[in-house]
């Protein structure tokens, strides 16, 4: 195994990957629990808030372990999903934006 498939593997088991769910609208924001950071993501996209995606991308790479993790958890119907009140969207939206 290599080192991002153990990466991928424990970011996947330990349930790091979220989906963020806002009602009534239903607007959703997927994130990915990093070592140091929680991530934006956009699956359905391929697009990661993490440098890793954005050098791997100047170099040739379709996505980055995060990504790897988001399409694992959602085949293994292993992401966690959080009901939120459309009230909070911004302030989640501004706090995961300070987070980058």
């Amino acid at each position: 195994m290599n080192k991002d498939s153990g990466r991928v593997q424990s970011l996947v088991s330990e349930k790091r990957v979220k989906l963020h769910v806002f009602e009534p609208t239903q607007r959703k924001i997927w994130t990915v629990v990093g070592k140091s950071n929680e991530h934006w993501i956009d699956p359905d996209c391929g697009y990661c808030s993490c440098p890793g995606f954005y050098f791997g991308k100047l170099n040739g790479k379709t996505m980055c372990y995060h990504l790897e993790s988001a399409q694992l958890a959602r085949t293994e119907n292993q992401v966690e999903t959080i009901i939120f009140s459309d009230d909070e969207f911004s302030g989640f939206l501004s706090a995961l934006i300070s987070n980058l």
